[in-house]
């Protein structure tokens, strides 16, 4: 599977903008979403090839969000990282069993980032 076109979920405007800006300079298609509704309605209409999930969203949060697109007809294949502030144990063991791929604590180390990205891939 190559990865080309990447969502990108968090409510701060500037963590989308940092890591749509690195995605963008490394060859990748993003596109954004701001809440966990809008993620999983964005992830069926661009069917993503990865998805960078936050955690804490108003609203539906990141887990929620996971559970419902790892679940999904159309949307279960693709793979998401969760890419949060919430760093203890129990938090990663639970978004992965919500369906992510992989989980990264922030702040996010942007090289280690994407060679989880090309490992997927």
């Amino acid at each position: 599977m190559t990865i080309k076109k990447i969502l990108v979920v968090d409510d701060s405007p500037t963590e989308r903008l940092a890591l749509s800006e690195t995605l963008t300079r490394n060859g990748y298609d993003v596109v954004t979403a701001e809440s966990g509704e809008d993620a999983i309605t964005k992830s069926c209409s661009e069917l993503p090839d990865l998805i960078l999930m936050d955690v804490v969203m108003p609203g539906m949060n990141g887990y929620q969000a996971t559970r419902t697109i790892s679940r999904g007809e159309t949307t279960r294949g693709i793979p998401i990282i969760m890419c949060t502030s919430k760093g203890l144990e129990t938090d990663k063991i639970w978004g992965m069993r919500q369906g992510a791929y992989d989980y990264i604590v922030k702040p996010l180390d942007f090289t280690a980032l994407l060679t989880r990205i090309k490992n997927i891939g």
